[in-house]
């Protein structure tokens, strides 16, 4: 064999086994990424209003998520289920966000009015469900980002169509690092738990934990109240002031 043959063979070889190991690494990407937000939980969440008889409605949030620390940016998944034994009728889902966790789009939904926001909110996306069948769900993908010197939580109410009643709401629930990386691409969070930021100044990303001993008490008690107000905001709405688009 020719030594010309024999370096064209290699290359093609070479080349294959480029081809594969390539394909073999965006596989197995993408199955990592599709499995980093474990799965769906409905921590945080109660019902409301009263549903139609036969409906049960809840959502369900990753119960991991992951922050790239360069760009801040964050994927989340947001679930509506109807748990129940019969349809339920045309259904909203508000996707909101609060502190350092703000929601950039949500796919086939719609930007919630500034002046529609709950108090203490700094983003929102309504989707119309429309109508659940039993035992049925629907899911958004939600772009989100999330700054870990502050803490992060979202929230997720499932309301009527006319936005008169408010069946179920998760949250606002909070996401927390449980293993801070300084020097990883990206930090684990994981749902229902506080995120604890560092102290100004400090060299190491959030770590988790029950207190405010690193927050102004001033701060520590608007960010209290605010989250109050949101919840007292979702269950307490008026007809009179429908939510807009």
């Amino acid at each position: 064999m020719s030594s010309r043959r024999a370096t064209t063979i290699a290359t093609a070889i070479t080349g294959s086994l480029l081809t594969a190991s390539f394909s073999a690494v965006m596989i197995l990407s993408f199955t990592a990424s599709a499995d980093d937000q474990g799965p769906g939980s409905s921590k945080g969440g109660k019902a409301m209003d009263a549903a139609p008889a036969g409906v049960k409605l809840t959502t369900l949030l990753p119960e991991t998520i992951s922050v790239d620390n360069s760009s801040k940016k964050t994927a989340i998944t947001a679930t509506v289920k109807n748990e129940g034994t019969k349809a339920s009728g045309d259904l909203n889902l508000l996707v909101v966000g609060f502190d350092g966790l703000k929601v950039n789009s949500v796919q086939g939904c719609s930007a919630i009015a500034e002046k529609d926001l709950p108090p203490g909110s700094n983003s929102g996306f309504k989707c119309s469900v429309g109508a659940l069948a039993a035992g049925k769900s629907k899911s958004y993908a939600v772009d989100a980002t999330y700054d870990l010197s502050k803490a992060g939580k979202i929230c997720l109410p499932v309301m009527s169509a006319d936005g008169k009643k408010t069946f179920w709401q998760q949250g606002p629930v909070p996401f927390g690092t449980a293993n801070p990386s300084p020097n990883a691409p990206a930090t684990p969070l994981l749902l229902g738990t506080d995120n604890k930021p560092v102290a100004p100044g400090g060299d190491t990303l959030p770590k988790t934990g029950v207190g405010s001993d690193v927050l102004p008490l001033g701060a520590a008690g608007a960010a209290l109240i605010a989250a109050g107000a949101a919840g007292l905001y979702w269950s307490q709405r008026r007809p009179e002031r429908p939510l807009q688009s």
